[in-house]
């Protein structure tokens, strides 16, 4: 009964016209109008087979009228490439060529962020196992340790592979927050530059310099720039006039501004 079962079992490619004496012709003929008519003939008695190994990789994010388009381009070069003095059928050389094709514009041209190829194979398999995974743990979204377990890579690997099923599409910065009631979106959540940054360099040049002034001076700067206190209120605690603490911040200014222009040069 078993024998029978597996004698009666179809190919998914039983329906593959017999095209071998037709490319043996093809590899014979001369560039021309002839021989790019028989090209296109076996181009379009092969395309079924294309358009199945397409529809394997459905409902990934890509349209199938687009991934039939890859995998006849994949035919196409499959066509081209093809030597039938290598013994071997075209259609184990025409299969992992359209394959390979449709991967590669998975790889190249649907991934938002870029990925490591390493990384892209951890997010398929992890993604088969954790879908088998959910329809045999029904009631809950299987664990990391399941899911490594399952997809036969350690946890870590698993972990770089669920991260990476989230860089396949990317959100707009438009987009709002989850739970957010005010229209909060993601743009909102950007931090924007310090503008106290431009200043880093004059200050950590500065610092030391402040530090050797006389402490009645360095006293008067931090009341007058850091306590942001007037002149008069500067005089009137000093026991000084107002005058004499202009010309104190004037000359503490300028000794600091060329001592550090002279390092500078």
């Amino acid at each position: 009964m078993r024998s029978d079962a597996r004698q009666t079992k179809r190919h998914p490619h039983d329906d593959a016209p017999d095209t071998a004496a037709a490319f043996r012709r093809l590899t014979e003929m001369p560039h021309g109008p002839e021989r790019d008519a028989l090209r296109q003939e076996l181009v379009k008695a092969w395309l079924p087979m294309a358009k199945r190994l397409a529809s394997r990789f459905r409902n990934r994010g890509e349209a199938l009228d687009d991934l039939r388009q890859v995998a006849a381009l994949g035919l196409v070069k499959a066509v081209d490439r093809y030597d039938p003095e290598r013994g071997s059928a075209f259609e184990s050389y025409a299969v992992p060529t359209v394959t390979g094709e449709i991967k590669r514009h998975f790889r190249d041209h649907m991934w938002t962020l870029h990925v490591p190829r390493r990384v892209q194979d951890l997010r398929n398999r992890v993604r088969f196992a954790r879908q088998e995974l959910t329809q045999t743990v029904p009631g809950r979204a299987p664990t990391l340790v399941e899911i490594a377990e399952k997809a036969q890579l350690s946890v870590e690997d698993a972990a770089a592979g669920l991260e990476a099923l989230d860089s396949f599409t990317a959100l707009s910065l438009d987009a709002e927050l989850p739970g957010s009631e005010d229209g909060y979106a993601l743009r909102d959540a950007i931090g924007a530059p310090d503008p106290a940054l431009d200043v880093v360099v004059d200050r950590e040049a500065v610092k030391p310099r402040i530090a050797a002034l006389p402490e009645r001076e360095r006293d008067i700067l931090y009341m007058r720039f850091f306590g942001d206190m007037t002149q008069s209120r500067i005089a009137e605690q000093l026991g000084i006039s107002q005058m004499h603490v202009s010309r104190l911040i004037s000359r503490c200014c300028d000794r600091l501004r060329e001592e550090v222009m002279q390092d500078a040069a």
